[in-house]
Protein backbone atom coordinates (compact mmCIF):
# COMPACT_ATOMS: atom_id res chain seq x y z
CA UNK A 1 0.00 0.00 0.00
CA UNK A 2 1.50 3.34 -0.82
CA UNK A 3 -0.30 7.12 -0.38
CA UNK A 4 0.20 9.94 -1.58
CA UNK A 5 0.05 13.05 0.54
CA UNK A 6 -0.13 16.92 -0.50
CA UNK A 7 0.12 19.52 2.50
CA UNK A 8 2.88 21.50 4.30
CA UNK A 9 4.55 20.38 7.33
CA UNK A 10 2.94 23.31 9.64
CA UNK A 11 -0.01 22.13 9.27
CA UNK A 12 -1.26 19.74 12.28
CA UNK A 13 -4.01 18.16 9.90
CA UNK A 14 -0.78 17.35 7.26
CA UNK A 15 1.65 16.17 10.24
CA UNK A 16 -1.37 13.79 11.72
CA UNK A 17 -2.33 12.57 8.23
CA UNK A 18 1.87 11.72 8.46
CA UNK A 19 2.18 10.11 11.54
CA UNK A 20 -1.01 7.76 10.50
CA UNK A 21 0.14 6.22 8.32
CA UNK A 22 4.14 6.45 9.41
CA UNK A 23 2.04 4.46 12.78
CA UNK A 24 0.87 2.06 10.23
CA UNK A 25 4.24 1.53 8.64
CA UNK A 26 2.13 2.04 5.37
CA UNK A 27 4.76 4.06 2.58
CA UNK A 28 3.96 7.45 2.13
CA UNK A 29 4.99 9.70 -0.55
CA UNK A 30 4.42 13.41 0.81
CA UNK A 31 4.80 16.25 -1.49
CA UNK A 32 5.51 19.58 0.35
CA UNK A 33 3.26 22.04 -1.37
CA UNK A 34 6.04 25.02 -0.17
CA UNK A 35 8.82 23.63 -2.32
CA UNK A 36 6.56 22.02 -5.17
CA UNK A 37 2.76 22.59 -5.91
CA UNK A 38 0.09 20.14 -6.65
CA UNK A 39 -0.24 19.80 -10.34
CA UNK A 40 -3.48 21.62 -12.30
CA UNK A 41 -4.38 17.62 -13.14
CA UNK A 42 -4.11 16.25 -9.93
CA UNK A 43 -5.93 19.17 -8.41
CA UNK A 44 -8.32 18.38 -10.80
CA UNK A 45 -9.33 15.09 -9.44
CA UNK A 46 -9.83 16.61 -6.46
CA UNK A 47 -12.55 19.49 -7.40
CA UNK A 48 -14.27 16.80 -9.53
CA UNK A 49 -15.37 14.70 -6.78
CA UNK A 50 -15.20 17.25 -3.66
CA UNK A 51 -15.90 20.07 -5.87
CA UNK A 52 -13.63 23.14 -5.89
CA UNK A 53 -15.07 24.83 -3.28
CA UNK A 54 -14.05 22.22 -0.65
CA UNK A 55 -10.22 22.52 -1.78
CA UNK A 56 -10.43 25.78 -0.73
CA UNK A 57 -9.11 26.33 2.93
CA UNK A 58 -11.94 27.98 5.25
CA UNK A 59 -11.17 31.85 5.54
CA UNK A 60 -9.69 31.77 2.09
CA UNK A 61 -10.79 33.44 -0.92
CA UNK A 62 -12.28 31.51 -3.77
CA UNK A 63 -9.89 30.08 -6.13
CA UNK A 64 -9.40 28.41 -9.54
CA UNK A 65 -7.33 25.36 -10.01
CA UNK A 66 -5.07 27.14 -11.59
CA UNK A 67 -4.53 29.94 -8.65
CA UNK A 68 -4.44 27.00 -6.22
CA UNK A 69 -1.68 25.77 -8.32
CA UNK A 70 0.30 28.75 -7.89
CA UNK A 71 -0.52 29.61 -4.55
CA UNK A 72 -0.85 25.99 -2.69
CA UNK A 73 -1.02 27.36 0.74
CA UNK A 74 -4.88 28.40 -0.43
CA UNK A 75 -5.68 24.32 -0.26
CA UNK A 76 -7.17 22.96 2.45
CA UNK A 77 -4.62 20.53 3.64
CA UNK A 78 -3.83 17.33 3.24
CA UNK A 79 -5.20 15.91 -0.08
CA UNK A 80 -4.57 11.78 0.54
CA UNK A 81 -4.75 10.06 -2.73
CA UNK A 82 -5.01 6.01 -2.23
CA UNK A 83 -5.15 4.71 -5.68
CA UNK A 84 -8.20 6.34 -6.79
CA UNK A 85 -9.47 7.32 -3.57
CA UNK A 86 -9.19 10.65 -2.10
CA UNK A 87 -9.60 12.75 1.25
CA UNK A 88 -9.69 16.45 1.51
CA UNK A 89 -8.37 17.52 5.31
CA UNK A 90 -7.86 14.85 8.31
CA UNK A 91 -9.65 11.27 7.49
CA UNK A 92 -8.78 8.66 9.73
CA UNK A 93 -11.81 6.24 9.81
CA UNK A 94 -11.30 6.90 5.96
CA UNK A 95 -7.82 5.64 6.02
CA UNK A 96 -8.33 3.44 8.33
CA UNK A 97 -10.90 1.82 5.58
CA UNK A 98 -8.16 1.66 2.94
CA UNK A 99 -5.77 -0.04 5.33
CA UNK A 100 -8.54 -2.56 6.53
CA UNK A 101 -9.19 -3.29 2.69
CA UNK A 102 -5.61 -3.37 1.59
CA UNK A 103 -4.53 -6.06 4.37
CA UNK A 104 -8.28 -7.88 3.22
CA UNK A 105 -7.10 -8.05 -0.71
CA UNK A 106 -3.71 -8.91 0.03
CA UNK A 107 -2.18 -5.90 -1.37
CA UNK A 108 2.05 -6.24 0.12
CA UNK A 109 3.02 -3.58 2.70
CA UNK A 110 6.03 -3.21 3.61
CA UNK A 111 7.22 -4.72 7.22
CA UNK A 112 3.93 -6.63 7.18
Amino acid sequence: MEVQVFGIRKSADTRAALRFFAERRITVHFVDCNERAPAVGELRRFAEKFGLHNLVAPGRPVATLERLSLEPLLLRMPLVRYRQQLTIGAAPEVWEGWVAAAKTSGTPRPGG
